[in-house]
């Protein structure tokens, strides 16, 4: 997967640019990091995890210089406000915000703590407030503005069995989007977001590929009868924070073989 991902996604446009990542050290953010310097892209990874973060770097050590790391806990306003000043203190300017640390937790609605419930919309819904707004306020000072993605789901638009807390923030998520575009547009920053379906990669708390049955159910349900793979969902990321979107913002681009066409 990662040599398939730094080999064929080539967005010229992102070249010298500095982007930061929230959930950069594995799976989906992982993924984007890899792209991201593939396209000679400064990149800052945060997760609350530091062996996680230096474990990350060292899959992309080749390109040192280009990639950082710093502890980040998104559910933490001052988290988030380091994150960037970090990212600003290593490369001078931050174009492009992904917000992609999420968690997911599958439970019924009976079964869901009132622990569970704040945890997963800290880190989904709050978190993505958190590393926008913090992104938001040194891009409004660069003249060039800059992008903001979002890693939001397909469960944001349809239900899903024991995922009421996740499909709640997700679709948070998406009205968070739609609300910050209209007002950061005047500062030339965009804020779009990228809706994965099921997709082979890992998430903290979930898998699915470890359900054979739900797997097989959402596979049946989907026309492209396949999961996603990371270099679509990424690709889908990238073309977003890229000057090939330049005049989309507010948009919610769903990446799922068309699970929620029907």
């Amino acid at each position: 997967m990662i040599q398939s991902i730094r080999s064929s996604l080539a967005f010229p446009s992102l070249g010298g640019r500095v982007a930061a990542i929230t959930g950069g050290s594995r799976g989906l953010g992982l993924a984007m990091a890899l792209a991201l310097v593939e396209n000679e892209v400064s990149v800052i990874i945060g997760s609350p995890s530091n062996e996680a973060n230096h474990a990350a770097l060292k899959k992309i050590e080749v390109f040192e210089g280009q990639a950082v790391c710093q502890f980040l806990d998104v559910t933490k306003r001052e988290s988030c406000e380091a994150f960037v000043q970090s990212a600003i203190e290593h490369f001078g300017q931050l174009d492009i915000m992904l917000c992609n640390a999420g968690v997911s937790i599958s439970e019924t609605a009976f079964e869901t703590s009132q622990q569970t419930w704040a945890k997963t919309i800290g880190v989904d819904l709050d978190g993505v407030f958190n590393s926008s707004v913090a992104a938001a306020r040194k891009m409004t000072t660069q003249p060039s503005g800059g992008s903001i993605v979002v890693t939001s789901s397909n469960a944001s638009l349809v239900g899903f069995n024991g995922l009421s807390a996740y499909g709640a923030a997700k679709g948070g998520v998406n009205q968070l989007v739609r609300s910050l575009a209209l007002e950061w547009g005047q500062h030339n920053i965009r804020v779009n977001a990228v809706a994965p379906g099921w997709t082979d990669h890992r998430m903290e708390g979930n898998d699915h590929s470890v359900n054979t049955a739900a797997a097989e159910a959402a596979i049946a349900r989907t026309p492209l009868k396949r999961f996603g793979t990371a270099e679509e969902i990424v690709a889908a990321a990238l073309f977003l924070a890229s000057d090939c979107a330049s005049f989309i913002t507010g948009t919610v681009l769903v990446v799922d073989g068309g699970y929620t066409s029907g």
